[in-house]
């Protein structure tokens, strides 16, 4: 059910200055006003989608698919198209790859190594990103007495899963600093991949001496389990941008339905300018959503400081992935290969044309060597 009205009521419910100063957007100011342009005639094989079923975590870094789904404006725009939104939500990134490869799934929010990872295990088959979603909100987050990478020497940290964006974050800054770590568990640092909620139990019964994590959950043990940010990841890139998560679709989808997949985007293009106009309701949105999905809202505190370091956003940082694939590499947990192909934004670049605003640097990854992309 559309839930667009709400945004005007639950505004009213949420003192939302100080969080609406927080949420840092990367402005778009498009939406179904430029989907028209980015459709454009489809390939030879192109068909009407009926469906589109849709992936995404309960996860704050997950933020545009929250709202997105919680105000309809993802669905509204399919609708548009005739096609029906389908979300799933996910616990994990390998399961949503998992569905994505298989089928199961036409679409996807996913963090950029696992997407890096399907691209390249598949030969270059399997999924395309076709835009930015979420940059920043990941943090190393440590107990008392660890101040600096030295007091590092004997702990064990937990991360989400190995091999994931946040486990590959850990491992690069690790070696930066002289610590070996292993993904069989040897090295000066152990680290356990661990599910985020079980992560924050065992840290909170001394079990765990740190884990570099995505927000909320970063922010759920400085706030509820006594951490101390010992690294925020956005100190490590140039002006604070990497992507966090991603829009991926899958390759066959994309081809079949390139008026779905273009729908699609101006939808998360209409909800990263929603969370902007709305700043002040998004917790009380996103506390919705997460109650439906995960059973539970998020405490007031831990939600405002969570959403104080994501930043929506339609930007993939294209020129960041391969980085993040030579990271990968380097600490064992993904093989290296092509990423040419790996990014297609005409449906984005189309879209922002139609608005009158420039288009987003595919890098040369969308295998057009410009911006925008073509496939």
């Amino acid at each position: 059910m559309t839930r667009r009205g709400l945004g005007g009521q639950l505004g009213e419910l949420v003192a939302g200055v100080a969080v609406a100063a927080a949420i840092v957007i990367v402005p778009v100011v498009i939406g179904s006003v430029g989907r028209a342009a980015a459709e454009g005639p489809g390939g030879a094989g192109a068909t009407e989608a009926s469906a589109l079923r849709l992936g995404y975590f309960a996860n704050v870094t997950h933020l545009p698919a929250l709202v997105g789904l919680e105000t309809g404006v993802l669905a509204d725009e399919l609708d548009d198209v005739g096609t029906s939104l389908e979300p799933q939500a996910f616990a994990a990134g390998p399961a949503a790859v998992e569905a994505l490869s298989a089928g199961a799934i036409d679409a996807a929010y996913l963090g950029p190594s696992p997407a890096i990872n399907s691209f390249v295990q598949s030969g270059g088959a399997s999924l395309r990103i076709v835009a930015g979603a979420v940059g920043g909100g990941a943090a190393l987050v440590v107990r008392d007495g660890i101040d600096d990478a030295d007091d590092l020497h004997g702990t064990t940290l937990a991360t989400p899963q190995l091999g994931n964006t946040q486990d590959v974050a850990l491992r690069t800054w690790l070696a930066d600093h002289g610590l070996e770590s292993s993904p069989t568990g040897a090295g000066d640092v152990d680290i356990v991949p661990t599910d985020n909620a079980r992560t924050l139990q065992l840290f909170a019964t001394g079990a765990l001496d740190g884990a570099w994590l995505p927000e909320p959950w970063a922010s759920r043990l400085v706030l509820e389990a006594g951490a101390s940010v010992l690294v925020d990841e956005a100190e490590l890139w140039p002006d604070g941008e990497y992507p966090t998560t991603l829009l991926v679709v899958r390759t066959a989808y994309l081809e079949a339905h390139p008026d779905a997949v273009a729908a699609l985007v101006a939808g998360h293009a209409a909800s990263v300018d929603w969370i902007s106009a709305h700043a002040d309701a998004v917790p009380a949105i996103v506390n919705a959503r997460l109650e439906d999905d995960a059973g539970a809202p998020l405490p007031d505190a831990v939600l405002e400081r969570a959403l104080a370091h994501v930043t929506p956003t339609v930007d993939p940082f294209a020129a960041t992935l391969p980085v993040l694939q030579h990271r990968a590499v380097s600490a064992g947990t993904s093989n290296g290969g092509d990423l040419t192909g790996i990014v297609d934004l005409a449906p984005l670049a189309a879209l922002r044309a139609a608005a009158g605003l420039d288009p987003i640097d595919g890098a040369g990854l969308d295998g057009a060597g410009q911006d925008g992309g073509s496939r």
